[in-house]
């Protein structure tokens, strides 16, 4: 480029910065309309020769624009479209820089927490964040010391809107690689918005949590109850990835625990009551309501696949009384789907053991065994309430001792 044609650019900038500090907010819309029409896509280089190296000046005018504006929602969108053209074209971090020295992060924290700001505009909001994340390291920590993660994950949780809460976990997504400072936060804070509302959200934080777990030497204890407590959604893709998170702890020190809490959801709560001749005697009443007894049948699943997966964790899962509680739980004639798994759990297990086999025929009786060694998961649509009842209060007590075996994949 001459010079001038240099000058003639630096003249056309600066009439338009001109403009826009004299104009309104109706004129700066106008502008940023055209910005956008005339800019979208451009190299960082394309930009600094259309401003004539007073690009950042331009810069400066929309950061303090909307950090003094978002809570009022006008032209907010423009102003994060407008901003993402400089952070998306820059080559290197000089854009980057003065959005952040400018307070850019902040800002966009706050648009995320505003309650008046749009679905979209927070989608806006969280891809401009997601650029500053993606740039790395030093970028990542800059989100994380200024409470990032909170605001975001409450902003994945709280929407209504797959576009937010798909960019929301791309964020959290970005901050959880290559971020070791914040590792553990990130990782405590998703653990404590696994009890959020959002079907979505909860399937995105089990998502990011099941690729965290596999870079983290433990696990945290925190994260058991709630995630015992997911395995009742109604969601089959939310608790599958719960399953799938729950297998990946069996070899983290949290697998004593994660196993006891399963077996103890095969039996869900109990009354004990008498008879009227004051003989003791334990009826059984299945008091949960349908999210119980899903959680029961997916207990009963996730014990079958830990089981199968791995001897040393079979033996542990016996050594809690894993057996008598699949057979109360096949029992359950309020939920075939309780049944079904509870029966292909015990499968395994006498087929795996045969000092089983004999306890659970004796414990259950011949024709009722017969049926179970038969077809195991069609076993439910033949149990009769007498049979039931046997299945309900069933005594059976594996004491043998089982070889074990090692914490394996």
């Amino acid at each position: 480029m001459s010079t001038q044609e240099e000058h003639a650019n630096i003249g056309k900038v600066l009439s338009f910065l001109r403009e826009w500090d004299r104009g309104d907010r109706t004129v700066r819309g106008r502008m940023l309309n055209t910005f956008l029409h005339t800019n979208t896509g451009k190299t960082f280089y394309e930009l600094e020769l259309e401003f004539a190296e007073v690009a950042s000046l331009f810069l400066a005018r929309l950061t303090t624009w909307m950090r003094l504006t978002y809570m009022f929602g006008t032209f907010l969108g423009l102003q994060l479209k407008a901003i993402g053209i400089f952070l998306s074209a820059s080559s290197h971090d000089q854009y980057l820089i003065e959005f952040l020295e400018d307070g850019g992060v902040l800002t966009l924290l706050h648009i995320l927490s505003h309650s008046q700001t749009k679905e979209e505009e927070k989608a806006e909001a969280l891809r401009l964040l997601l650029t500053v994340s993606n740039t790395g390291r030093k970028y990542k920590e800059i989100i994380c010391e200024s409470h990032g993660v909170k605001v975001i994950a409450e902003c994945m949780a709280k929407s209504n809107s797959d576009e937010t809460q798909e960019t929301a976990w791309a964020v959290l997504d970005s901050l959880s690689h290559g971020n070791p400072k914040y590792q553990t936060q990130i990782y405590k804070g998703l653990i404590a918005f696994m009890t959020c509302n959002s079907p979505k959200a909860q399937q995105l934080v089990l998502h990011t949590l099941h690729t965290m777990q596999s870079k983290m030497k433990t696990a945290h204890h925190s994260i058991i109850e709630p995630l015992l407590n997911m395995l009742r959604t109604l969601q089959l893709d939310v608790q599958d990835e719960a399953i799938n998170l729950i297998l990946d702890l069996k070899c983290y020190d949290v697998r004593p625990v994660l196993l006891s809490g399963l077996v103890a959801l095969l039996r869900p709560a109990k009354e004990v009551q008498q008879h009227h001749n004051m003989e003791e005697s334990e009826i059984i009443k299945m008091t949960g309501s349908l999210p119980v007894f899903v959680q029961q049948a997916a207990a009963a699943k996730t014990i079958r696949l830990l089981a199968e997966d791995n001897r040393e964790v079979s033996r542990e899962l016996l050594s809690l009384g894993v057996i008598q509680r699949l057979l109360y739980a096949m029992g359950n004639r309020e939920h075939a789907d309780a049944q079904i798994q509870a029966s292909l759990a015990l499968e395994h297990f006498v087929h795996t053991y045969p000092v089983i086999e004999q306890h659970v025929q004796k414990a259950i009786g011949g024709p009722l065994f017969a049926a179970f060694m038969h077809k195991a998961d069609t076993l439910y649509m033949n149990v009769d309430e007498t049979q039931a009842e046997i299945l309900l209060t069933n005594k059976v007590n594996i004491t043998e001792v089982l070889d074990g075996g090692t914490c394996e994949g």
